[in-house]
């Protein structure tokens, strides 16, 4: 757009995987006839005749030489329509038309507005009896959501939310916790190509008083306010921010099943280290929401054994660089590391940075690493500046000790843990009771 302002002319090149999405980001950026060819995918990995081909061949989607592509675009003049733009009508109505249970069922998946599974109708009644487990009023703004960086935040209200909440089979106490996340201002919806997913840990009080279990299948559908919290969040993540539409607002490769429902207690009471809120500067007795966005990746195991540096190095090697590690550690197994003299989780994260090492070559043969990491490294931003100077068959450290961190939970049948691609994003932890 600022080389265009400038009197430039350009044309926007995508691999053909993107066209729906660069097609939808210049429609819903006001410029549906920005001028743009299309590549094949994949383009990494590819020789350079290889790549001229795709230059010399057709475009994959106009069918068309894509070098006509190119110089048209280039060359043909602006037309009114092309300086027209384009608006968009915003208003949706508050209530449905009546109908039958299975006509509304079919309409709410028809229009995307579930996750694939029959939902509680959201009837007045049903809404207004949600909204009694806050005290804040219906039309108060709770906060904004985008599905996706190039879409303009959708704002909405505490009744939206609960609206969402009584989709998702939430009860009334668990709205304060709904809410929350909704104003944490982050997705449960990422549209990222990694499949990324949003895991959420809840803190303080709340936990004992709504019901939630941080003990035997806590991270499993086996208990109701675990279970309909996280739902709940990303309904609310598909309904708030404008969508959620494979192709064109989501481009998960293979997708992200925690993308049904990634909310759970930490198991403060049975830990032997501080709960991660206290951690983050929060007081015992508040009551907050922490979100990592990730679940890239999953690794296991059990400890520790006799070989747990080993079996820890290993993980941390094969972790994806670009996503830091989020430990989620049975308390049997927190308790183990504590007898060993990791009395603090920030001792044992000291170590997982230490240890957590590849070759240089390795660390910077990564797609989100030479997109993200790079630069920072070339304008001397540490410790990537120090990584990008190591020798390539060098060991760097993966992570910085604040980028890794540990929760527990678990119900005590097994010294296991389970460890999660998980970016605290800045200040990610917030209060629950504020919106209570």
């Amino acid at each position: 757009m600022s080389l265009e302002q400038a009197g430039v002319p350009t044309v926007a090149v995508h691999t053909n995987a993107f066209a729906r999405l660069a097609r939808s980001t210049a429609r819903t950026a006001g410029m549906p006839t920005t001028r743009q060819a299309f590549v094949p995918q994949p383009i990494v990995g590819r020789t350079p005749v290889e790549l001229r081909d795709y230059i010399e061949g057709n475009d994959p989607v106009s069918k068309r030489p894509f070098m006509q592509e190119i110089i048209e675009g280039l060359s043909f003049p602006l037309t009114d329509e092309d300086m027209k733009g384009l608006s968009f009508e915003r208003s949706t109505p508050r209530l449905l038309e009546p109908d039958t249970e299975d006509n509304l069922q079919a309409l709410f998946l028809e229009n995307r507005w579930t996750d694939n599974f029959p939902i509680i109708l959201p009837t007045e009644e049903r809404v207004e009896a949600m909204l009694k487990g806050a005290s804040h009023s219906p039309d108060e703004v709770v906060g904004q959501l985008k599905p996706t960086n190039f879409r303009e935040a959708w704002e909405f209200t505490v009744e939206k939310v609960a609206v969402n909440a009584v989709m998702a089979g939430a009860k009334p106490e668990y709205l304060p916790v709904i809410l929350a996340l909704a104003a944490s201002g982050q997705s449960a919806r990422s549209s990222s190509t990694t499949s990324f997913a949003m895991l959420s840990v809840v803190n303080g009080p709340i936990r004992d008083e709504i019901g939630m279990d941080s003990g035997i299948g806590v991270m499993g559908p086996y208990n109701h306010a675990n279970a309909t919290i996280g739902r709940a969040y990303n309904l609310l993540s598909v309904n708030l921010q404008g969508g959620s539409v494979p192709g064109d607002t989501y481009m998960g490769s293979l997708g992200n099943w925690y993308n049904y429902t990634a909310t759970f207690p930490e198991a403060e009471e049975r830990s032997p280290w501080a709960p991660l809120h206290v951690q983050k500067g929060f007081k015992k007795e508040e009551s907050t929401i922490s979100n990592f966005f990730g679940g890239w990746y999953t690794h296991a195991g059990y400890g520790p054994r006799e070989t747990w540096q080993e079996k820890m190095r290993h993980a941390m090697a094969a972790a994806e660089h670009y996503n830091p590690p989020l430990f989620v550690m049975d308390p049997i197994c927190a308790r183990g590391f504590a007898d060993l003299g990791y009395d603090t989780k920030e001792k044992l994260i000291q170590w997982f940075a230490e240890n957590g090492r590849l070759p240089a070559r390795e660390y910077w043969d990564n797609q989100w690493i030479k997109t993200l990491v790079h630069p920072l490294a070339v304008a001397g931003v540490e410790p990537y500046a120090t990584r990008l100077k190591a020798a390539p068959d060098e060991m760097v450290e993966m992570f910085r000790p604040e980028d890794i961190h540990i929760v527990v939970a678990g119900g005590e049948t097994q010294g296991a843990w389970k460890m999660f691609g998980g970016i605290y994003r800045g200040n990610a932890t917030h209060s629950i009771d504020k919106w209570r």
